[in-house]
């Protein structure tokens, strides 16, 4: 099948003039490479394609692909994460990954979180701050850790994202505010481990491909895994292992039950955390999660599992074509 992947190159956002805090969330070339030698591999034929400015331009002027691998984070927007594939649903396209109510939800953090509690996942209680004057509306205990709403790769969380006063509270909230031009996530702060679980497959058929403990070293920023702690150089901040003692476990059930709730699809990471009795909570999820080998979470959670880049991506597509049995009949009667 041909294979159109759309996605962003922060290369290519950098020579535009972006900062590094803008684009973090963009990929590197050696991850669409990567996506594109694995699709090659499993017998299809990766176009790239590029942006969603890319995608609809090319589509307007009538190129067709029997399916995208949709990598596209976008740039602008609480929705921007959702814009290619709802293009790609306009011009009756089949995508991998989630759908643009999914990845809208699953971007603002909020709302993710109120859909969860609501099918009894655990999570942080928590507050969202729209203007400087909610501040004082904020009736959580302390401490509290504040974040962006809609941001990924850990942008807005830093040294300064625990607070333990009102006055720090609303110092953040304000920076917060300014910076990122969003609502503020404001969270009681959650003591215990964190993990990171790797998950496989939609609805029933998901399944946990495995768990990652985050574990703090000496030079690790802050209170969270952060923007800092994910950049170059973080191998001196934190150390990413492997867990499956018991309240891994747990973490693994949490996240599997986030995962359906939110209706995510194909493959992704979601962010755990526990409370101060061991008890894992939501944090968020990532159903567009970062495939650079050797480098992003859900690729060395895959290597840890003995599954593997290839295995990783191939597990994805399989998903994918299991939710379109006409493509998969398309594949063999080319075969």
């Amino acid at each position: 099948m041909r294979i159109g992947v759309t996605y962003d190159l922060r290369s290519d956002y950098l020579a535009q003039g972006y900062g590094e805090e803008e684009t973090a969330e963009f990929d590197h070339e050696i991850t669409i490479a990567a996506i594109c030698e694995a699709l090659a591999k499993l017998g299809h034929v990766p176009v790239r394609i590029g942006t969603v400015r890319d995608l609809a331009r090319r589509l307007v002027a009538g190129e067709r692909w029997d399916a995208v691998f949709n990598f596209c984070e976008g740039l602008k927007g609480v929705s921007r994460e959702a814009q290619a594939p709802a293009l790609l649903e306009a011009y009756d396209i089949p995508y991998v990954f989630s759908d643009p109510l999914t990845l809208t939800l699953a971007l603002d953090k909020g709302m993710a979180k109120r859909v969860v509690r609501d099918v009894g996942v655990p999570t942080a209680n928590f507050a969202v701050i729209e203007t400087i004057e909610d501040v004082v509306k904020v009736a959580l205990p302390y401490p509290l850790f504040l974040k962006p709403v809609a941001e990924g790769s850990g942008k807005g969380v830093n040294e300064h994202s625990k607070v333990a006063d009102a006055v720090g509270l609303k110092q953040v909230a304000a920076d917060l505010l300014v910076r990122f031009r969003q609502p503020v996530l404001v969270e009681a702060f959650l003591p215990g481990r964190e993990f990171t679980v790797g998950i496989l497959g939609t609805g029933a058929e998901a399944h946990v491909l495995g768990v990652s403990e985050i574990v703090p070293k000496e030079k690790f920023v802050g209170a969270g895994y952060g923007l800092a702690n994910k950049s170059e150089g973080w191998e001196e901040k934190v150390d990413i292992v492997p867990a499956d003692d018991a309240e891994a476990r747990a973490a693994g059930e949490v996240a599997l039950a986030a995962w359906r709730a939110l209706r995510c699809r194909d493959g992704g990471r979601i962010d755990i955390r526990s409370d101060v009795a061991g008890k894992p909570n939501f944090i968020e999820v990532n159903p567009l999660a970062g495939l650079r080998p050797n480098h992003s979470d859900l690729c060395m959670i895959a290597d840890h599992a003995g599954v593997g880049y290839q295995g990783l991506i191939g597990a994805i597509m399989a998903a994918f074509l299991k939710r379109h049995p006409e493509l998969a009949l398309l594949r063999r009667a080319a075969e």
